[in-house]
């Protein structure tokens, strides 16, 4: 989404309001509260895109909410070995992802065998199974719930009016990472989303 003022994300919501975007992100944000505990939720992405973005608004969501479930473990292909612990969990975690634990795939591209094995090694060991992705059939068939975000030219989302930018899978991650605390938390959407771009416009954290 860039660096864009919390009024304009707000106004994003509403400008999605008739579209179905904002009733389908709390509907998905729903299967993430559904977590059992806190240390349950995997979060990994694809080699070229780690959702680490979203790591850090879902921790602050948690907080905020006071919902420890939604703080996610973040799994990463290839950690460097002086990675901090909670920025150093490998894909060796998703082969040891076991009944009660959720496995959330962030593919704004097509997902790579290697991770579809471990995402259908996790659903077989009774893991369930969370996507936001571009359609990936292969991925489409290994989820329990998933959110579909076109990228194609002919079929992605555009606001057009006020909001003149795609609607891509980090703009709906970041929407779907509001929607999950809301309700919830003692502080306002507005702040919330204001702590989410506070996020998005820092660096990113040591690798």
């Amino acid at each position: 989404m860039g660096a864009v003022d919390s009024a304009r994300v707000l106004l994003l919501r509403e400008s999605l309001a008739q579209s179905g975007w904002v009733e389908r992100t709390r509907s998905f944000a729903g299967s993430l509260r559904r977590v059992a505990e806190p240390g349950r939720l995997l979060l990994v992405g694809t080699p070229d895109e780690e959702p680490w973005h979203l790591a850090a608004h879902l921790d602050d969501e948690a907080r905020m909410s006071g919902l420890g479930q939604l703080s996610p473990t973040l799994v990463r292909w290839a950690p460097p070995l002086d990675a901090p612990p909670h920025l150093s969990v490998d894909m060796r975690r998703l082969e040891s992802a076991a009944r009660g634990e959720t496995v959330f795939v962030i593919a704004p591209d097509a997902a790579p065998e290697s991770l579809l094995e471990r995402v259908a090694d996790a659903r077989r060991t009774g893991a369930t199974i969370l996507s936001i992705d571009d359609g990936d059939d292969e991925l489409g068939s290994l989820v329990h719930d998933r959110l579909v975000v076109p990228t194609s030219s002919d079929e992605r989302l555009v606001v057009t009016a006020q909001m003149p930018f795609d609607v891509d899978v980090d703009t709906v991650s970041h929407l779907v990472s509001v929607a999950a605390g809301e309700n919830f938390s003692r502080v306002s959407v507005r702040d919330r989303v204001a702590a989410m771009l506070e996020r998005l416009s820092g660096p990113a954290p040591h690798a």
